[in-house]
């Protein structure tokens, strides 16, 4: 087994390697280290909970000679024939010993239960190291360490310490945390959810949720992919793996963490480094994973996820027999992705037909409380015929003329006629439960609220695009001048890494992206000879890594004539000296004179995310950005499309189409440019931070104004 080679989506990175995780869930022997008879001990409630096991279980312990009736060994290369799977619960300190003894016989896969290591910090975390090290020498699946343990209910494997397997099913899911897992199985089995493989990943010292989310897109068995994540280890190739498997398996995802506190609380949880929300939303959305905000939403996803078909296109119609509740859920869906179909005029005849002449025959179709189960039942039948209604709701409140087990049926019956997703909300307490177990079993999901019923329909439309979405690789440019970049960077020192001018932007020039004509000089005689090389009026800035806002000190003039270049210099310099006398001045910007009124003023930028690497970001720039902080952001490298995503994704996006008589801005231009900085920023990890702020977007163009670049020298 051992680790296995999936070739990324692109050409910026190496293969990616994942680690074959598919005889975690089928071994046909286990060995638990560490197994004991002790009350109160993990050793014995792991090997208790494989008493179901379609397999043989063996357990080892040099302590004991025998343990529930089975033979004990010493350790696993005492054992007389060959194990699977080792489940590892004893004292940190000799986790490591046990790994290598895995390896060294032969056992591949390995589930470490055993707390007590990069999340205790200080030894712990060096114990981690260590176990690393062993995996990478005999080529060894590890699970963990800190963590639950693995389920496959098909071979009624429980190689946990919680206190129940999980009920079967079609659902696969990776938490980070044991605890949930084990709070979510115990909510799941009251909700009917069944799944089929279940992993706590603890601290992912060997293997992550990319192995895991690679390996399920190829199963079977498997539906739903589903995981609650404190953090992502491998930005990049999770991506690139979740990118593949949600063309076929949806993956849907908790990631906690989402706020500065979040993330200090699931540092000192699993150790994990948190990286940035941005990116994190970003990435998500890249792979193509759909995010969950909190449980409940997680696992509405996967009941609409695991039981119906994707919709056409976004539109949606409500059935009800209760004008408030279908009122609430035609707001949701107003407050959504989703759309109110509009009928056809046959759809329209169609529910007059059926329908009494005071009830509602346009969407929302109200069916009026005194609908019996044939009323209803035809009403929905018409309106799931329309060829403008992709997906519908069906929403009721118990009258006492209403079969709501016979409505169940119809909505299923309506479901498989015309194979368009349906979800229901058969409001009420008691009486819902065996209708909701008749969708449920038939793969409707049931909501008690309307908003979520709509709520995870739209969850189904954003599967469905994602389906829909043709990969596009990310773009590259060949006209680029890489030994350029490498030279301006090596003369960028330690002193210098906020250093801002032409030097600076010559990187963009190498790149592809325009920048106005100018130098940064060192004297007043340079910046009028300087100035007198440019045609018209020039710009002119205070140069320095030490004050960032050059505008709020006076440190910019504009439109200086060129017999006034040689005050203007002493003068901004004075500025400088006297803002912050300590400051590191490295001279003015003389620089071409752009008309920016011409164009809109907008920010590129990137910066690095400890998972995921350089992150581009777009936006409205100039003096706005940090006050309006309008922006969106992608993980680099990115391809044209999501560029031109980019574009769409900001409040401003009309500013760049045209509004209020502008001229539109060349948007073929502003993506060109971000694709340059993105393999800018993936070809030379030195750079750390980089905004270009403004970039004036113009109809006839794009040109970089001004540069803030952070370099790390230790990166050349």
């Amino acid at each position: 087994m051992g680790a296995s080679q999936t070739l990324t989506l692109d050409r910026f990175e190496s293969p990616t390697v994942t680690r074959d995780a598919s005889g975690l869930f089928d071994p046909d022997r286990i060995a638990v280290v560490g197994a004991t008879e002790r009350d109160g001990s993990i050793g014995r409630a792991v090997i208790q909970n494989l008493e179901t096991f379609e397999g043989d279980v063996v357990p080892v312990n040099p302590s004991r000679d025998e343990v529930f009736g089975r033979a004990c060994y010493p350790a696993l290369g005492a054992v007389p024939d060959p194990v699977d799977l080792a489940v590892v619960a004893v004292p940190p300190a000799y986790v490591v010993d046990v790994l290598e003894d895995a390896g060294e016989n032969g056992i591949t896969d390995v589930v470490v239960i055993t707390a007590g290591f990069s999340e205790a910090g200080g030894e712990g975390a060096g114990r981690e190291q260590e176990l690393r090290t062993v995996a990478a020498t005999y080529d060894l699946n590890v699970v963990g360490p800190n963590s639950l343990g693995i389920m496959s209910t098909p071979r009624s494997m429980n190689a946990t310490f919680g206190p129940d397997i999980a009920p079967g099913g079609s659902l696969s899911f990776m938490s980070q945390s044991g605890a949930f897992i084990t709070a979510v199985l115990d909510w799941a089995a009251d909700q009917e959810l069944g799944f089929k493989d279940v992993v706590s990943l603890g601290n992912k010292a060997v293997m992550d949720e990319t192995d895991f989310v690679t390996h399920w897109a190829d199963d079977p068995g498997t539906n739903v992919v589903l995981g609650y994540l404190e953090g992502i280890s491998k930005g990049r190739a999770f991506i690139d793996s979740a990118r593949e498997t949600t063309q076929s398996t949806p993956v849907v995802v908790v990631k906690s963490g989402r706020t500065a506190a979040g993330a200090q609380a699931a540092s000192s949880h699993t150790g994990t480094i948190a990286g940035s929300e941005a990116a994190y939303e970003a990435g998500l959305e890249q792979a193509g994973v759909i995010r969950a905000n909190n449980v409940q939403q997680l696992f509405d996803y996967a009941r609409v996820l695991d039981g119906l078909p994707l919709p056409a296109d976004d539109t949606v119609a409500i059935i009800t027999n209760a004008g408030g509740p279908g009122v609430m859920a035609t707001d949701a869906i107003g407050d959504s992705r989703l759309r109110m179909a509009q009928f056809t005029d046959a759809t329209i005849d169609g529910l007059r037909d059926v329908l009494p002449d005071n009830a509602n025959v346009y969407n929302p179709v109200d069916a009026i409380g005194d609908a019996d189960l044939d009323r209803f039942s035809a009403a929905i039948d018409v309106v799931l015929a329309d060829e403008n209604v992709s997906a519908a709701i069906v929403v009721s409140a118990p009258t006492a003329i209403l079969d709501y087990d016979g409505l169940a049926d119809a909505i299923v019956s309506a479901r498989d006629e015309h194979q368009k997703p349906v979800v229901a909300c058969l409001m009420g307490g008691d009486r819902t439960r065996s209708p909701g177990r008749r969708l449920g079993d038939a793969g409707v999901p049931n909501y008690f609220d309307p908003a979520r019923a709509v709520d995870a329909l739209s969850a189904l439309d954003r599967y469905r695009t994602v389906r829909e979405r043709e990969y596009e690789p990310p773009a590259t440019f060949d006209d680029v001048d890489r030994d350029r970049v490498r030279a301006i960077l090596e003369t960028v020192t330690e002193r210098e890494t906020n250093r801002l001018g032409v030097e600076a932007m010559g990187l963009l020039d190498a790149y592809g992206i325009d920048t106005p004509a100018g130098a940064v000089v060192e004297t007043p005689e340079d910046a009028v000879s300087t100035a007198q090389s440019i045609t018209g009026d020039v710009v002119m800035k205070i140069v320095s890594p030490d004050i960032t806002h050059k505008s709020d000190i006076g440190g910019v003039k504009v439109g200086v004539p060129n017999e006034d270049v040689y005050d203007a210099y002493e003068d901004l310099v004075t500025r400088a000296r006297n803002y912050q006398p300590d400051a590191t001045i490295i001279g003015v910007q003389v620089q071409e004179l752009v008309d920016t009124e011409s164009g809109t003023e907008t920010i590129i930028g990137a910066n690095r995310d400890p998972q995921f690497g350089p992150l581009v970001l777009f936006g409205l720039g100039g003096v706005f950005v940090e006050i309006l902080e309008d922006t969106t952001v992608r993980v680099a490298p990115i391809s044209n499309r999501e560029a031109g995503e980019m574009l769409d994704d900001v409040q401003a996006a009309p500013l760049l189409r045209g509004a209020r008589g502008r001229d539109p801005v060349d948007r073929d231009a502003l993506r060109d440019c971000l694709g340059r900085l993105s393999q800018l920023v993936t070809d030379f990890p030195a750079i750390l931070e980089l905004d270009v702020n403004p970039l004036l977007a113009s109809p006839t163009g794009a040109m970089a104004l001004d540069l803030r670049l952070t370099v790390d020298p230790d990166q050349l």
